[in-house]
């Protein structure tokens, strides 16, 4: 199986590399410096160097991948920005900051990857269960709610342009024990992860254009 992780240096994205790696998979993964580049190393991984919130490293992915063939695609890369409260107005560097790596990353890297991805893969965005409209029941953190939901929206236009070539889904990893999630969250990585790979690869093409929990629970948009 040949995996590709974008956005990979810590958290979700480095035990996804890890837990692929550990099943005997090949994986590639971004990471944005050498400190990441080694611990992909260390495990087997190649490392691909990325940073979706810049133009001119973003649109240098598909040189990188040039001649692969994925089967699993995980798009990772993303940042929760200041926790601003709903009708407190962000500042216009806090907006560009999260909107650049949550929205325009995934925008900048998809297409890049659509002559890497192998017959029938599985292509997954790692979104949050707060950039549901139909489930939002909080005004807190109204700015990465806003991106998630417009990320959502970006992998259900991919989901159109690639059905019947690959299954293309959101994700809601849990609320992660992880640098972004902080020590009070609900779940450990690793058990976000095994179930972020069990929901992949349980993926038929039916599922196509999908939002899930980790745990494979659908989830409304």
């Amino acid at each position: 199986m040949q995996v590709l992780v974008i956005g990979a240096s810590r958290g979700i994205g480095f035990e996804l590399v890890r837990q692929y790696r550990a099943d005997g998979a090949s994986v590639s993964a971004t990471v944005r410096d050498d400190g990441g580049a080694s611990r992909l190393a260390g495990i087997g991984a190649t490392a691909l160097r990325l940073d979706v919130a810049d133009a001119a490293s973003a649109s240098g992915l598909a040189w990188q991948i040039d001649g692969a063939t994925f089967d699993v695609v995980v798009v990772n890369a993303g940042v929760i920005g200041p926790r601003v409260e709903g009708l407190d107005t962000p500042t216009e560097a806090d907006f560009d900051h999260v909107m650049h790596t949550n929205v325009l990353g995934p925008m900048r890297v998809l297409p890049q990857l659509v002559d890497a991805l192998a017959p029938g893969a599985r292509l997954a965005v790692i979104s949050s269960r707060m950039g549901s409209m139909g489930l939002q029941a909080s005004a807190s953190n109204w700015l990465y709610r806003a991106s998630k939901a417009a990320a959502n929206s970006v992998l259900k236009t991919a989901s159109l342009v690639l059905e019947g070539r690959a299954t293309c889904i959101s994700v809601h990893p849990g609320w992660v024990r992880t640098d972004m999630g902080g020590a009070g969250a609900d779940i450990d990585v690793a058990t976000s992860v095994a179930g972020i790979r069990r929901t992949l690869a349980a993926l038929t093409p039916a599922d196509n254009g999908r939002f899930f929990n980790h745990d494979g629970t659908p989830l409304a948009w």
